[in-house]
């Protein structure tokens, strides 16, 4: 997702995405360290969609405790 998609989202949906994004990185990870994955990028890819989750969350929570 890209940064303008990320901020229209409600807090809840970027909890339930970020929590769903880090299950996703996790079998991943795994099934690369099983057996090499066709496309290594995918985990780069998804890492820093976490990141933008993460950081859209703390922004918005820096912004709650400013009020």
């Amino acid at each position: 997702m890209k940064a303008k998609e990320v901020k229209q989202l409600s807090t809840a949906d970027l909890k339930e995405k970020l929590a769903a994004e880090k299950e996703n990185i996790s079998k991943l990870r795994f099934n690369h360290s099983v057996s090499p994955l066709d496309s290594p990028i995918r985990i780069r890819g998804i890492r820093r969609t976490i990141a933008r989750f993460a950081t859209e969350l703390r922004l918005r929570e820096k912004q709650e405790t400013k009020k």
